[in-house]
């Protein structure tokens, strides 16, 4: 089944919501509960689960470990799920030592960048050139892959996963990617997040009559 990505997202967060209910020792919730802790209508709530054939008891609500094991059955949680990243610089480096992905299911299984001295196979998450990622993702059958590598060489990088067999993408590059063929790929622009926060937080205060230092009336 495809659904919008606004859907997921909140099958993500309700299934953090249920583990932080789970160690406050609930074992059944209600949708007006994790409705609250995630910030939409219990409506919204039980429209997600039944598009998904969940469904609770008036009386009783859903089962919580249930649940659990339900969505990440949806999500993809229930197996390893390996993943690559193209570029080991800044921001690919501090992707590889995250510890919390593999609490996830997720794991980062190699690296590749054009940088000779940013290679290393032997560290923990060895890093390869380039030029050996095709062959690494068709072998370890990997599917999943992250772009961290600059803006000119980011389309490029894409390419080269798509034809080795990815077929989603997180992509970090400044750019929007054009893709080819049944690759997902989702386009993470930092600045751009930051700017329209920026934006919100500024409105937020003029609205409200905030005065700031850079208010002339100050």
């Amino acid at each position: 089944m495809v659904t919008n990505k606004n859907c997921i997202l909140r099958l993500s967060r309700y299934k953090n919501a249920l583990y932080r209910f789970k160690t406050l020792g609930f074992h059944k919730i209600f949708s007006d509960y994790l409705a609250d802790a995630v910030g939409v209508t219990s409506a919204q709530v039980r429209k997600d689960f039944s598009l998904f054939g969940i469904s609770g008891n008036k009386r009783g609500g859903y089962q919580i470990d249930a649940l659990i094991i339900k969505l990440n059955d949806i999500l993809g949680k229930n197996e390893l799920q390996k993943v690559i990243i193209a570029g080991a610089g800044n921001l690919g480096s501090a992707l590889m030592k995250y510890k919390n992905f593999e609490k996830e299911g997720i794991k980062i299984v190699a690296a590749f960048d054009i940088d000779p001295s940013k290679r290393n196979p032997k560290f923990p998450i060895p890093v390869f050139a380039l030029e050996e990622l095709e062959e690494f993702v068709k072998t370890n059958e990997i599917k999943i892959g992250i772009i961290s590598v600059p803006d000119i060489a980011a389309q490029h990088t894409l390419d080269i996963m798509i034809r080795a067999g990815i077929k989603g993408v997180l992509n970090f590059a400044p750019m929007q990617l054009k893709n080819a063929g049944d690759c997902v790929v989702n386009n993470v622009n930092l600045e751009l997040e930051l700017e329209n926060l920026i934006y919100f937080v500024n409105a937020m205060q003029k609205s409200a009559g905030v005065i700031t230092l850079n208010d002339p009336l100050i």
